[in-house]
């Protein structure tokens, strides 16, 4: 029997701390081939509000464990992910339309995340305070009590594994609410890790559903922290509800993020980077570089050296040698060439792509393009590199700014330049000879503007911020002197 056919699978995913709550369920639909994996029963609100309840109460004999026997507990889920890569892999690349390497990276950073979070426990848990009162004054770190997350399709593990990690290790329970297209990669796997690594029953509970579910987590009152990934459109409902129930929300939204390419450049190596950065994983990645921002001298050698990598990237199903994988359902695809379409309505040239087989989006690069172009001002969650020029420095960082998005940008060549233009862009990242889309296990990460609250993910100190409350504790030697 493999790693997750086990009781708990068995080809249907049960709510609710693997005890179905309600009659619904859904499909698990592999994107590149139509099949049908399993499926996934949905919680309702009532089982997210029964969950609420058995969390908050498994939550308190969790916090009150030894740190060092949460830390074990941590490593042993990171050795997990690594004994079972393999099939993990497998998974990933079926059920999120993933190639190889994508997978790999995923079940890399998810076994990562929990041996960084297994450092958490042992981590100073406050400050001692100046006071010019006769006592002694004490900041301390408290957990927060229930953590909900919600994450979304694209890199589903990574996505989840980020805060259920270090919310765990804090000493929180968790709810976690995967997409429903991705209720394997985005949660029974991590179900089932920390399953074997020995976590008491009620502190992790797996909850797949739609929006109603979502809702319902922003809504149950043990809830204290709602952690988010996904669209800015969903992310800004879940933050109006848990501003209205006083609940804390961590949002990592969308992004339109901006690669640019300054004058003297190496031009090949800059049309690679922006083909990884714009057709890795589809484009479906929130830091995928989505402007492709080239100084004119370089503009029309750029437009054709990207245009030469995206009609010679090899696209089908992701389990065979391939670069491009299919897009995971019919809807974004839509979405997709909707934006393309309506880019070349409004006068632009589609250099390379600007098609579909099935769910399969070949490789798009647009030219001719302006700010008010669908193509530059939305973010479209595909492979597609839209690319205007700028003649300044100056000029490049207004364009980006112009964007309501500030997730992520890279800036290629000169450093100097490179350095000037970091210090005018309004972004959560910038990487310089880089591309767009990076991210590290301990490195703060998060945007401004609609791309989010800011880094609230990644590095010990984001995650103590995200998932503790700060409790002031003062002591006297005797009780003190009042004039009552």
């Amino acid at each position: 029997m493999s790693f997750l056919d086990s009781s708990v699978w068995g080809g249907k995913i049960y709510t609710n701390g693997w005890t179905k709550g309600s009659a619904e369920s859904a499909d698990v639909i592999e994107p590149a081939t139509g099949e049908v994996l399993g499926s996934a029963g949905m919680a309702s609100p009532e089982d997210v509000f029964a969950a609420a309840t058995r969390a908050a109460t498994a939550q308190k004999e969790w916090a009150a464990k030894k740190p060092e026997e949460r830390a074990a507990v941590l490593r042993r889920a990171g050795q997990v992910f690594e004994d079972h890569v393999d099939e993990l892999n497998t998974w990933v690349q079926r059920e999120t339309g993933a190639i190889a390497p994508k997978a790999g990276l995923e079940t890399h950073v998810a076994a990562n995340e929990c041996f960084d979070a297994a450092g958490l426990p042992h981590h100073p848990a406050g400050d001692v305070l100046t006071s010019d009162e006769d006592h002694w004054s004490f900041a301390r770190r408290q957990p927060a009590g229930v953590v909900a997350v919600i994450s979304p399709f694209n890199f589903p593990l990574i996505l989840s594994i980020r805060s259920v990690a270090p919310a765990l290790a804090l000493g929180n329970a968790v709810i976690l609410k995967p997409d429903p297209r991705t209720p394997v990669s985005g949660g029974v796997m991590i179900m089932r890790a920390f399953e074997e690594a020995g976590l008491p029953a009620g502190v992790l509970q797996l909850l797949p559903g739609g929006a109603a579910t979502g809702a319902a987590l922003t809504e149950a009152p043990e809830v204290r922290i709602v952690s988010f990934t996904g669209s800015t459109a969903a992310g800004r409902k879940v933050g109006e509800a848990c501003g209205r129930n006083l609940k804390r929300a961590h949002l990592e939204l969308g992004g339109n993020n901006a690669l640019v390419v300054l004058p003297g450049a190496d031009v090949a190596a800059a049309a690679s980077a922006g083909a990884f950065g714009s057709f890795l994983h589809q484009g479906q990645v929130c830091m995928t570089t989505g402007r492709h921002l080239v100084h004119e001298s370089l503009k029309d050698e750029y437009v054709a050296a990207l245009k030469e990598k995206a009609e010679n990237l090899p696209v089908g199903d992701p389990t065979g040698q391939v670069a491009i994988g299919p897009i995971i359902d019919a809807g974004q695809r839509d979405n997709i060439d909707r934006i393309v379409r309506g880019a070349k309505d409004a006068g632009a040239n589609i250099e390379a792509g600007g098609t579909y087989e099935n769910l399969f989006y070949a490789p798009t690069v647009i030219s001719g393009i302006d700010q008010d172009n669908p193509a530059w001002a939305e973010e479209i969650f595909g492979p597609v590199a839209p690319v205007m020029s700028f003649s300044s420095i100056e000029e490049a960082a207004e364009i980006i700014n112009a964007n309501e998005y500030g997730l992520s940008v890279g800036i290629l060549g000169d450093v100097g330049p490179a350095m000037r233009l970091a210090d005018m862009v309004h972004s959560g990242k910038v990487h310089i000879n880089e591309q767009t889309v990076s991210d590290e296990s301990n490195a703060p990460f998060g945007g401004v503007g609609a791309s989010g609250t800011g880094s609230r993910f990644g590095g010990y100190a984001a995650n103590i911020e995200a998932f503790t409350e700060t409790q002031w504790l003062t002591m006297r030697p005797e009780i003190a002197p009042y004039p009552f």
